[in-house]
């Protein structure tokens, strides 16, 4: 074989290994060495090698080099390195930022600037939200502490509009609030063109109840009648303390002798009930009760106020009545308007 044979085929094997390294589809063998074993190995050694970096560069480390030599050594080196490296990330990905890389060179210092950072700024969100969580709870708590307080105002509020309207001992409407009521009552039954009434009542000999069995007992005595008379009247009827031992009454949509019969009812209530004494005893109270009625057409001459100043007078004038009378029994005024 002459030289310029020998060097046409160096050509030829060298230009099939550059097409192999450098083709995207490797060539096949070329006709002339298809039965040159050696030549078929060198073919199928740089395909293989191809095989392991197509792979190494599509992220698969799996592959299994069985080649030998400088270039398959390196590819498992490279491969082994690829792996540790992997795990390490792995590592820091479950939060151990110990990890430190010192194999891959530049690469290497890199890496471990990131894991430090990166370590940093984890740090750095792990407290900032560890503060919003604190300022979250402290949060709750002053909300928490505020609707409580405002809980507190809001039942403070209403305890106080109750007892500025309600009598502190007995429960029932104070004076004040009674006319207050009454007055929006009256105007509302005289704009329906309803009569109603007025009713005052005085426990009988109560100075001599309070002179035998105390003002403890009086003060209970003063609740008994609060309760027999509550248990005699309507939902829409009114009742407020007026003083001592007196008791007033709104009695709405009700003519005059409607208003005496509500009036006998409570007077019957507490004749017949008896009130225990905190000893055991008992003993009963008797009371005399006034009563005057007022016509919605007076409204036409007079304002609402007038008329009820004008027709509590005239239930009072009845109540004293009842007491010239012997007491424990009910009179009712004459229906009488204002001149």
């Amino acid at each position: 074989m002459s030289d310029n044979d020998r060097i046409k085929i160096a050509h030829m094997v060298l230009d099939h290994a550059e097409r192999l390294l450098d083709a995207m589809d490797p060539p096949p063998i070329p006709e002339e060495f298809s039965g040159d074993a050696v030549f078929i190995q060198f073919h199928e050694k740089i395909l293989a090698l191809r095989e392991i970096m197509a792979s190494f560069a599509c992220g698969d480390l799996s592959q299994q080099i069985q080649l030998r030599g400088v270039v398959a050594g390196s590819c498992k080196a490279l491969q082994a390195n690829l792996r540790h490296m992997a795990w390490k990330v792995q590592q820091i990905e479950k939060g151990d930022y110990t990890q430190r890389m010192d194999f891959m060179g530049d690469f290497s210092s890199s890496f471990n600037k990131m894991v430090v950072q990166l370590e940093t700024t984890i740090k750095a969100l792990q407290q900032k939200e560890e503060a919003l969580t604190n300022l979250a709870v402290s949060l709750q708590e002053e909300v928490k502490r505020r609707s409580d307080t405002l809980l507190k105002l809001k039942k403070s509020e209403a305890e106080f509009k109750y007892l500025a309207q309600h009598d502190p001992l007995t429960g029932v409407f104070n004076r004040r609030s009674f006319f207050a009521l009454t007055q929006e009552s009256l105007v509302g039954s005289i704009a329906l063109k309803k009569d109603c009434c007025f009713c005052l009542l005085d426990i009988d000999y109560f100075k001599a109840f309070n002179d035998t069995y105390g003002h403890v007992e009086g003060d209970n005595a003063l609740k008994f009648v609060v309760s027999m008379a509550q248990s005699s009247l309507r939902q829409t009827d009114i009742m407020g303390r007026y003083g001592g031992e007196e008791f007033i009454f709104f009695f709405s949509d009700t003519d005059l002798s409607q208003g005496v019969a509500a009036a006998e009812r409570i007077r019957a209530a507490i004749e017949n009930t008896p009130l225990t004494l905190d000893d055991g005893k008992t003993v009963y109270l008797r009371a005399s009760l006034g009563v005057a009625g007022l016509l919605a057409s007076w409204a036409l001459t007079h304002s609402c106020s007038a008329l009820q100043a004008h027709v509590i007078r005239l239930a009072d004038e009845a109540l004293y009545q009842a007491k010239n009378e012997g007491r424990n029994k009910v009179c009712a005024a004459e229906l009488k308007g204002l001149d």
